[in-house]
């Protein structure tokens, strides 16, 4: 009524304040899914250091892993694969052209031969181009080949959600695109250590895998 903007962070409680999203590693450690590890050594790590931390493990635990996308060999835009093509050589981590189409179609491929196959996806925003590939080929394989076949060993990753200059083509939540689509696993961490073990979770596991990094 006073004809005042707005507060920049809206009037919703921001992240230091809400009980929500705001959590401590001794939160997370309370989880009793984690009732194995509560009481062992942890290593404090933010997100994208977790998440390059499950990859490294994935690629040092499966001789057939690969990781590829834009820039991966170089570290990525949010240096998530940092040190990994040096560490495991640019055979394993490698760059690919500007095609999310191409990249999640070498992914299909890659795993329906037996490997697996970790694509990155620069911005979630950008994974529509790849919408075919993912929704008729990926997660149809093993139902068309009634269980013969199947590309368990796709894991896409993708950043998504807000960045604070991104604007509308780097800033979207398109989850719910392939939430709705059968075949298709969905993962959203939202700490990092979630993030860690959810990556791992979603790398083994045999069915493909969508798994959305947020920004924040």
């Amino acid at each position: 009524a006073s004809g005042a903007p707005p507060p920049a962070e809206g009037f919703m409680p921001g992240v230091a304040n809400s009980k929500l999203i705001k959590h401590t590693h001794h939160d997370a450690l309370r989880n009793p899914e984690l009732a194995g590890v509560a009481n062992g050594e942890t290593k404090k790590m933010n997100t994208f250091q977790a998440v390059n931390d499950a990859m490294g493990i994935a690629l040092a635990t499966d001789d057939t892993a690969c990781v590829f996308g834009e820039d991966v060999a170089f570290g990525g835009v949010f240096r998530c694969t940092m040190g990994l093509s040096e560490m495991f050589g640019r055979d394993r981590v490698f760059n690919t052209p500007l095609s999310e189409q191409a990249i999640a179609g070498f992914g299909i491929g890659m795993a329906a031969m037996g490997s697996t196959a970790i694509a990155e996806i620069q911005f979630a925003d950008y994974i529509f181009p790849a919408f075919d590939q993912l929704v008729n080929e990926a997660a149809k394989y093993r139902y068309r080949s009634g269980g013969e076949f199947n590309v368990g060993g796709l894991c896409i990753r993708t950043p998504c959600g807000a960045v604070g200059h991104g604007g509308h083509y780097h800033s979207q939540h398109p989850e719910a695109y392939f939430a709705h689509t059968p075949g298709l696993k969905v993962v959203v961490p939202r700490s990092p250590i979630q993030a860690k073990g959810l990556l791992l979770a979603s790398i083994r596991d045999r069915n493909p895998v969508i798994f959305m990094e947020p920004k924040i």
